[in-house]
């Protein structure tokens, strides 16, 4: 499931663009639509070529509703920039563009709106250009382009195809078994109560679920979920999330809560980040400047802290402390956003480096200014997954590689990564940072686990008369390369038939009208073993599904299009045809018709089928032994 988002100047045709992908157009609010301007956060999805269906979240692109802005865009996976033709770049493009930037968001797609309003290809040509420079030194230089127009729908499937494609390449979200919803809208419904939505990130959420309200440590049950107006059974990492908590009035909660299950985070008052201003702001930020700061879709007054410095001077990065009004919930490697209260601008951002600092830093501390920077890397291991994590699975020489560890810090890193359970080797053999050993991170291995048993269990409720799936399509559905899916299979412990996957126990069961059906016919086959029914009869009489359930099972061995015998049978024909070669060294069609006292359609179709599986080899009108 995966979350994009949109970003550019208020009246570029943000919205028009949404309802003309999606059919459902985000300003739900009558101020929204009288005029025709986002103020708060709308939502929309599709459904991709492929099948993928995706989340759109549309922000607000006037200055005043900024806030609003940033509390929708932090947990996306792309972004569509987009910019009118005939107006280009404007002031909040660059604003929104610094902001994905900040909150460095690597995937988007530009898209340029309004095309028809515009009938001078060179125009178009000199916005692009006027775009491309826009775009150079950010996450989206070099994102694709796409020209369209809503209203006329002209460019809309080049568009889709090229968001696919972006987003293919984006890798989806880790389940850290420590769900986090920064809460973005809270209401209630008649007949249901609480609600609240957000884009869900870190782990899962199932029906049931102990949830916790932070700050206010306020408890409740998950007692429905919806993704994209459908009922679901648990909503995973990535995706929008309305929850439908019990136990919680409405009054209780508010926009900017976070929704977690309980024992995994807790609120702060003060956090230590890294923070890079603008190039362009106004002025250079000082020691003590109070700011405002968006973290997920919370929004609080705090007063910056500069370390190492007393100024900021614009495009410099420094390490800040932030001391905050209200308790905000933040992990480590979070992107957050600041601004100027007044004048509003946005001044900056970066990356959260501890959210629960013991004490007030003495701002020019060396030791407190060098551990910043080491926590920064994290610890070897930190860095060792965080490199596998980026990589996927991969060998451990290339996560070490990744991860820029020298020799020594890289095996004990391993060491602690696989005894702890965060890396899991695929492959058998000792683990050293120089091996080629397939390593996988353990929350993307729960992932492929779960994705492979899901795969399997819908094919057997969807197939229940096939032994299993075959392999290619297995790996085909999981898109996974040849040596990561063998060395996966190795530890998935499914049942392997041949080229068949199953789960464990899982049996081909025949219902009693089937198999009613299958004794009926069997007794067909045992009344003329050597002149049995036709492949076509034994289809009408109990069905092509259970026909074919039949041959997997080994009870019938089809022979030619038109022959079956059952198995017993088949083998005690190939037997007889097997001795009489062996005495006379060859023999006829005619023969083997009155070894069996048979039809020539029956005695031909066995001898060719001998011939096909390399038991025989025909000479003009004889078959010898092969």
């Amino acid at each position: 499931m995966r979350v994009i988002g949109t970003a550019g100047h208020v009246d570029h045709g943000k919205s028009t663009l949404i309802a003309a992908l999606t059919g459902v157009h985000p300003d739900r609010l009558k101020e929204e639509q009288a005029r025709e301007m986002t103020i708060e956060l709308g939502f929309g999805w599709l459904t991709l070529p492929g099948g993928e269906e995706v989340g759109i979240i549309d922000v607000p692109g006037h200055r005043d509703f900024i806030g609003n802005m940033l509390a929708g865009i932090g947990g996306i996976d792309a972004a569509l920039l987009v910019i009118a033709a005939d107006e280009g770049v404007m002031p909040q493009t660059r604003e929104h563009l610094a902001i994905l930037d900040l909150l460095q968001i690597q995937k988007g797609v530009v898209v340029i709106t309004k095309t028809d309003m515009v009938e001078d290809a060179e125009w178009l040509s000199l916005v692009e250009e006027d775009i491309r420079r826009a775009l150079a030194g950010t996450c989206l230089e070099g994102a694709p382009m796409a020209r369209v127009s809503a209203r006329t729908r002209s460019g809309l499937d080049e568009l889709i195809r090229t968001l696919e494609r972006v987003l293919g390449e984006t890798p989806p979200r880790l389940d850290l078994q420590r769900p986090r919803l920064p809460i973005d809208r809270v209401f209630t419904m008649p007949g249901f109560g609480t609600i609240v939505t957000g884009t869900l990130s870190d782990g899962h959420l199932s029906l049931g679920d102990e949830i916790e309200i932070l700050p206010s440590g306020k408890t409740g049950r998950v007692r429905g979920l919806q993704t994209h107006k459908k009922k679901e059974e648990t909503a995973i990492p990535g995706s929008r999330v309305a929850v439908n908590i019990g136990g919680l009035a409405v009054e209780e909660i508010q926009r900017g809560n976070v929704l977690v299950t309980p024992g995994h985070y807790r609120p702060t008052r003060r956090l230590d980040a890294r923070f890079r201003l603008l190039k362009d702001v106004s002025a250079p930020l000082k020691h003590g400047t109070q700011v405002k700061v968006f973290l997920g879709a919370a929004e609080t007054i705090a007063t910056l802290r500069l370390l190492g410095a007393e100024t900021l001077h614009p495009g410099e990065q420094g390490w800040i402390q932030l001391e905050l009004r209200d308790p905000l919930v933040t992990t480590r490697g979070d992107r957050y956003i600041l601004r100027r209260p007044s004048p509003s601008e946005t001044l900056g951002g970066g990356q959260v480096v501890d959210p629960h600092p013991s004490k007030r830093h003495k701002r020019f501390d060396a030791a407190t200014l060098a551990g910043l920077e080491s926590l920064s890397k994290g610890s070897p291991a930190e860095v060792l997954v965080l490199a596998a994590t980026s990589l996927g699975a991969a060998t451990a020489r290339e996560m070490v590689t990744k991860a820029r560890l020298e020799s020594e810090a890289a095996a004990s890193a391993l060491r602690e990564c696989i005894e702890s359970g965060m890396l899991i080797p695929l492959e058998a053999g000792d683990v050293s940072p120089s091996s080629d050993i397939l390593l996988i991170p353990q929350p993307l291995w729960r992932s492929l686990k779960d994705s492979a048993l899901a795969a399997l269990a819908n094919y057997h409720k969807t197939f229940p008369l096939r032994r299993g799936m075959p392999r290619e399509e297995l790996k085909s559905r999981l898109k996974l390369t040849p040596r990561l899916f063998n060395a996966a299979l190795k530890r998935l412990e499914l049942t392997e038939s041949g080229n068949w996957l199953a789960l464990p126990g899982h049996e081909i069961r025949f219902s009693a009208e089937q198999q009613a059906k299958v004794n009926a016919l069997l007794k067909k086959f045992a009344a003329a073993p050597f002149g049995p029914p036709s492949v076509k009869d034994c289809q009408a009489e109990v069905g092509e599904d259970v026909y074919a359930a039949l041959l997997e099972l080994g009870q019938l061995t089809q022979v030619s299009p038109e022959v079956v015998f059952r198995k017993a049978d088949y083998e005690q024909m190939v037997a007889a045809v097997r001795s009489l070669l062996i005495q006379k060294g060859q023999i006829t069609a005619a023969e083997a018709r009155d070894l069996f006292q048979t039809s020539r359609k029956y005695a031909l179709a066995l001898l060719e089928h001998l011939d096909s599986v390399g038991v025989t080899r025909r000479e003009g009108d004889f078959r010898r032994l092969k």
